[in-house]
C-alpha cells in the first residue's frame, strides 16, 4: 500500500526497529496531514513489547498496539490544528503535550488529555 506523506518506515520501534504499525493509522495520518496543510514528523509510532515504556505496561498500549503516533507540534497555532483536524477525521484518542500531539484509533472513546 502506498501512502502519500509518509513510509512504513518511519513508524519503526526505535528500540527494536520492529514495525507492526497498522497501515490504517498511516493512511489516517495522510488524511490528517492532508487537513492540516503543513508537514509534520512522526516522533513515535509502533513501540515493541521490549520498549521500555511498553515493557512496564499490563497490556500494550496503543502504540504497542499499532495504532497510534506522536507527532511533532511545538507550534500553539499548528498544534490546535492538529488537534482540531484529528478530531474532525475521527482519531478516538488525543494527548496534547507542548511538544507533540498523540493520535489513536483506539475501538473505545473518545478520549483526550494533556500530558505535564
Amino acid at each position: 500500500m502506498g501512502f502519500k506523506y509518509f513510509t512504513r518506515d518511519e513508524f519503526k520501534c526505535s528500540h527494536t526497529g520492529e514495525n507492526e504499525i497498522d497501515d490504517e493509522l498511516i493512511k489516517r495520518l495522510d488524511e490528517l496531514r492532508e487537513a492540516c496543510g503543513f508537514p509534520f514528523v512522526i516522533t513515535s509510532g509502533y513501540r515493541s513489547p521490549k520498549h521500555p515504556i511498553e515493557n512496564k505496561k499490563i497490556k500494550p498500549g496503543t502504540h504497542g498496539q499499532g495504532i497510534a503516533a506522536d507527532i511533532a507540534v511545538t507550534d500553539a497555532v499548528r498544534r490546535r490544528r492538529v488537534v482540531h483536524c484529528a478530531i474532525l477525521l475521527g482519531f478516538k484518542g488525543i494527548g496534547v503535550s507542548k511538544d507533540f500531539v498523540h493520535v489513536d484509533l483506539r475501538k473505545t472513546g473518545p478520549v483526550m488529555w494533556t500530558y505535564d
